[in-house]
């Protein structure tokens, strides 16, 4: 075995972890990068999710995640307008190659690949150092990114595994009691993504050879077509991560964390193969198996876990922190000091496959479509209690069951793992603990961040290349009492972020319910949506009038997103 040594050690190549090593070796610290496959970006690409929920409006696509989403729209040569589910649809492969590329730029990371913990050591309370099959590597400060907090684990790190009730955190949706559902699913249900191809007409692909399941009802509300559709990409494939009498697996959940986790994953791969098989039976033959979707096949390269082994931190993300108060939900404060250092808006969504779970809703119309109101990510979510030497940067942050539905998407996810990149790099560059860094300072190098700036403070009006964006981020830092209940900020000026990309339609644009508009394009009707905020001010003043618009066709969604009005 091998002994490295290293000022900072990421362990795990998912979301979280690759970002935070990304974020961190730009700032010059000395980063290895530990993952277990050949691919970067876990949930964006080896698990094969390559249709991101949630922050999609321009204000909120800032910072790693931002620069992700720019990146595949410069380098898929259809562009993202794929799949209804998702305003970002492309080929994992591509975003794999962007991660790759970004981490081969930078001097102080080094990426090893092939490696799963085994153990860690500790002097005290401080882990300092990690052992994997090949490799012992000390570090000044770990960072676990792995995609079931496996380091948690492995330190006897105080954490959580499965619900809470009610009365620990008085969330309004979490149940009274334990019962049936708690016991059965402790945790959300994963999925083992598999890609479809469609052959063309009167192509035959290959027979799908897989247990027989029957999956009937899937699309029964959607029709078969709209279904593929759902998370159609480039290329004619489609992604099947469908919740609905679909292949998220869940049986025998505890065994993911109980030394069974590859006979579980077996088992959610080969039911997969038959939801992709009864899919070719239903929907005709030519529909078969991506077979060059990943290194291996049509399989992804990895399971996608919408829920970890979550750390105890000094702060808990709960349902009611993440529920708006008017449009927003209220910022954090730790110790006085607003403590954000990420931002997401998903709706929040739990899969129990069976159940419709109810969750308290959390979500607004807004440019034309239904999105979910924002939250941030407090600092403390990302630190132990007692353990030293040690950060959390994936699903693993210290939130509930609950909450965990909204900040368990990509997009979260990149923000996590670019703050605790950044957290850790200033610790070491200061010679601190993660729990006596000072979060102002934290958030001021997020948003100076020379070459991926990221927001703390989410506002619907300011888009990240606005000229006041820095001075009203830090603004509702130093006056969070001030933080408007409906997410606008008063801006002043003329500054428009509208582009003129897309095809130039001229037409009237109707408005038969409050928020959704529509137009004529040739001679077809199309619904209107937008992400840019001015906008999103332009379509609720418009409605019945003549108009020029520049914009995106989603011909699965039938909507254009709109960059610019006349």
């Amino acid at each position: 075995m091998e002994t490295r040594q290293t000022d900072l050690l990421v362990v795990g190549g998912g979301v979280g972890g690759t970002c935070a090593a990304i974020q961190a070796a730009r700032r010059g610290v000395q980063t290895i990068l530990v993952s277990a496959g050949p691919w970067l970006g876990g949930m964006l690409t080896a698990a094969g999710v390559a249709v991101p929920d949630g922050n999609e409006l321009t204000p909120w696509q800032t910072g790693l995640w931002g620069a992700y989403v720019r990146a595949l729209a410069q380098r898929e040569p259809t562009g993202l307008d794929h799949s209804w589910v998702s305003l970002f649809s492309y080929r994992p492969a591509m975003g794999a190659a962007i991660f790759a590329d970004w981490v081969g730029a930078l001097p102080a990371l080094t990426w090893i690949q092939g490696q799963e913990p085994l153990a860690v050591e500790k002097s005290g309370d401080r882990l300092t150092a990690v052992q994997f099959p090949a490799y012992r590597i000390e570090a000044k400060l770990i960072l676990d990114g792995t995609e079931l907090g496996d380091l948690l684990a492995l330190g006897d790190v105080p954490h959580r595994w499965g619900w809470e009730l009610q009365g620990k955190f008085n969330e309004p949706s979490a149940p009274v009691a334990f019962n049936d559902l708690t016991q059965r699913y402790p945790v959300q249900a994963p999925t083992w993504v598999v890609l479809l191809q469609d052959y063309g007409p009167g192509v035959k692909a290959p027979k799908i050879e897989a247990p027989a399941v029957d999956f009937a009802g899937a699309w029964d509300s959607y029709g078969g077509e709209h279904f593929l559709n759902y998370g159609r990409l480039p290329g004619d494939q489609f992604m099947l991560n469908w919740p609905i009498c679909g292949n998220d697996y869940a049986v025998g959940l505890e065994r993911i964390i109980q030394g069974e986790r590859v006979q579980f994953e077996r088992e959610a791969q080969e039911y997969s193969l038959s939801f992709a098989r009864y899919i070719q039976g239903e929907l005709g033959d030519r529909y078969g198996l991506a077979s060059q979707a990943f290194p291996t096949g049509p399989l992804a390269l990895q399971a996608y876990y919408r829920e970890s082994r979550r750390l105890q931190g000094p702060v808990t993300i709960t349902e009611v922190d993440i529920l708006p108060q008017g449009m927003v939900a209220p910022l954090p404060i730790q110790g006085g000091e607003v403590g954000a250092i990420a931002l997401g808006n998903y709706a929040n969504d739990h899969h129990y496959p069976g159940i419709d779970f109810p969750l308290k809703p959390k979500s607004i119309q807004w440019g034309g479509r239904w999105t979910g109101t924002p939250f941030t990510i407090p600092y403390g979510a990302l630190v132990p209690r007692e353990t030293l030497g040690l950060m959390v940067c994936e699903k693993n942050i210290s939130v509930s069951h609950i909450a965990n539905g909204a900040t368990r998407l990509q997009p979260v996810v990149m923000g996590i793992g670019q703050a605790a990149g950044m957290a850790a790099a200033l610790c070491i560059e200061q010679g601190c603990e993660p729990a006596e860094l000072k979060v102002r300072s934290l958030q001021n190098a997020l948003l100076t961040d020379p070459i991926a700036p990221a927001a703390v403070i989410p506002l619907f009006n300011l888009p990240p290349n606005h000229p006041q964006w820095l001075h009203w981020q830090q603004y509702y830092l130093d006056h969070p009492e001030a933080y408007p209940a409906d997410g606008y900020c008063p801006l002043t000026g003329d500054f428009s972020s509208e582009i003129e990309a897309g095809v130039k339609i001229t037409g009237l644009l109707t408005s038969k319910e409050p928020h959704r508009y529509g137009i004529e394009y040739q001679g077809e009707s199309w619904q209107v949506i937008t992400t840019r905020p001015e906008v999103a001010a332009k379509l609720a003043d418009l409605g019945g009038k003549m108009l020029t618009l520049w914009g995106r066709l989603n011909a699965s969604g039938r909507w254009i997103v709109v960059e610019k009005m006349g």
